[in-house]
C-alpha cells in the first residue's frame, strides 16, 4: 500500500471519526424540539436511501414508498403490542423490517416487467390500497385513531420515559435523547450498507439497468432479477425508516402515510441528487426539518401564518411546500444531480485552489525586446 493510499484512508478514518464524535454530542446541548427534527430527519433519511437506491441507481419510478413505511410501522406496532402478539420488541422491528421486504417481494414480480410512468401509476395503486386497510383493519391498525407503539427495549434498556430516570453528566435522558442514538446508530447501518451496495457488483449492474437495459442483457445482467431485487431491497429501507417513525411519533395513524409523504420522498432524492446516498440524506434533511422549523418561527416570518390562525395567510406546512417545490424546479433547471454535485464540485474548486502553487511576487514577466527598425531593401548594383 503507497503511502498516499494510506494517508487517505486515514485522514478519512479520522473524518468519520470526527463525524461521529459530533453527532453524539446534541442530546448533552439541544432540548427536545431539535431532537425531534434530527430524529426524524434520521428516519426520513433511512427511507430516502432506499428510495434513492431503487430511483436514482436502478431508475425504476416508484411513488408508493409511503405504503412500506406504513408496512414498517404498523408491523413493529402489531407485533410488540396488544392486540397483537406481544412479541420482543427487538424482534418486532426486524420482523417489521421482514415483512416490509415480504411487501415489496410480492409486488416484485410487477416491477420486474414494468418500468417508468408505468411503474409509477402501478406504485400509486398501493399507497390507496394500504390506506384503505388502515382504516378499515381496526382490530390490527386501530382504524382512523390509529395505534400506540411500544417502546423498543434491548437487553433491559429502554428507549422511552422510564422509572428510574436516566442522567449522563448531569443532563436527563428522556426518550427523544435515547432515542437519538438509536436512530443514528440505524442510520450509519443504513448508510455503509447501501455505499457497499452501490460500490459492489450487482450496485453497478443496478447502474447499467439505470443507463440502458438493452447494453445490461448483453453483459450478462439479468433484468428481471436485479428489478425485483432492488424494489425488496428499498422496501425493506422503507420499513426500517417505518420503525423508526413510529417510535419517535409514538403514535401511528393511517394519514400520515399518504400520496403526500411519498411525493416528499420523491422531493427528498431530486433536491439532495439522485443515485448518491449523501444526496439522499441532504434531501431529507431539507424536506423534514423545513416544515417544522417554520411551523415553529411562523410568527417572525412574512406571508406565513400561525399555526391555528384564522387570517388569510398561508400557513408554514403549505409554505414550506411551495418552497421546496420552487427548490425542485430549480435543482432541475440548474443543477441537475441536485445538493449532493453542488457540494462536490465546490469541493473540487476549493482543492484546486489548495494545489495551485503560489505566485511568486519575484517571477515577473520579463518585458519584450524592442524590435530593430526594419531598413528598406538595399539594391545591389
Amino acid at each position: 500500500m503507497s503511502d498516499r493510499l494510506l494517508h487517505t484512508l486515514t485522514r478519512r478514518r479520522g473524518r468519520l471519526l470526527l463525524l461521529a464524535a459530533v453527532l453524539c454530542l446534541p442530546p448533552f446541548y439541544l432540548d427536545a424540539f431539535w431532537l425531534r427534527i434530527g430524529l426524524f430527519s434520521m428516519a426520513a433519511a433511512i427511507g430516502a436511501v432506499g428510495l434513492a437506491l431503487l430511483s436514482g441507481t436502478a431508475g425504476q419510478l416508484s411513488l408508493g414508498h409511503a405504503f412500506f413505511l406504513a408496512v414498517g410501522a404498523y408491523g413493529y406496532s402489531w407485533f410488540a403490542g396488544d392486540p397483537g402478539p406481544g412479541l420482543p420488541p427487538a424482534l418486532a422491528a426486524l420482523l417489521a423490517v421482514l415483512l416490509a421486504g415480504a411487501a415489496g417481494g410480492l409486488f416484485s414480480p410487477v416491477a420486474a416487467r414494468v418500468k417508468g410512468i408505468y411503474l409509477g401509476i402501478a406504485t400509486l395503486a398501493l399507497v390507496f390500497l394500504g390506506h384503505h386497510v388502515l382504516l378499515t383493519a381496526d382490530s390490527v391498525t386501530g382504524g382512523f385513531n390509529g395505534r400506540s407503539v411500544p417502546p423498543l427495549s434491548l437487553g433491559g434498556f429502554t428507549f422511552a420515559e422510564s422509572d428510574p430516570e436516566l442522567t449522563v453528566l448531569g443532563v436527563p435522558f428522556g426518550a427523544e435523547e435515547r432515542l437519538w442514538y438509536l436512530g443514528l446508530a440505524l442510520f450509519a447501518f443504513t448508510w455503509f450498507t447501501a455505499r457497499g451496495l452501490l460500490r459492489s457488483r450487482p450496485g453497478r449492474a443496478l447502474a447499467a439497468l439505470r443507463d440502458s437495459e438493452t447494453a445490461a442483457a448483453v453483459m450478462g445482467v439479468d433484468v428481471a432479477r436485479h428489478r425485483s431485487a432492488a424494489f425488496v431491497v428499498s422496501s425493506m429501507y422503507a420499513g426500517l425508516a417505518g420503525v423508526l417513525l413510529a417510535l419517535a411519533f409514538r403514535r401511528v395513524v393511517p394519514d400520515y402515510f399518504s400520496l403526500v409523504l411519498s411525493v416528499d420522498y420523491l422531493a427528498m432524492i431530486v433536491i439532495g441528487g439522485l443515485g448518491s446516498v449523501a444526496g439522499a440524506t441532504a434531501g431529507a434533511v431539507f424536506v423534514t426539518a423545513l416544515p417544522l422549523l417554520m411551523t415553529r418561527y411562523a410568527d417572525q416570518l412574512p406571508l406565513v401564518a400561525a399555526p391555528g390562525s384564522t387570517e388569510g395567510a398561508v400557513g408554514p406546512t403549505e409554505a414550506a411546500r411551495y418552497l421546496y417545490g420552487a427548490a425542485i424546479v430549480l435543482v432541475l433547471l440548474y443543477a441537475p444531480d441536485g445538493l449532493h454535485g453542488l457540494a462536490r464540485r465546490a469541493g473540487d474548486r476549493v482543492r484546486r485552489l489548495r494545489s495551485r502553487p503560489p505566485a511568486d511576487p519575484t517571477d515577473r514577466p520579463s518585458s519584450p525586446q524592442p524590435t530593430a527598425a526594419a531598413r528598406p531593401k538595399e539594391h545591389t548594383p
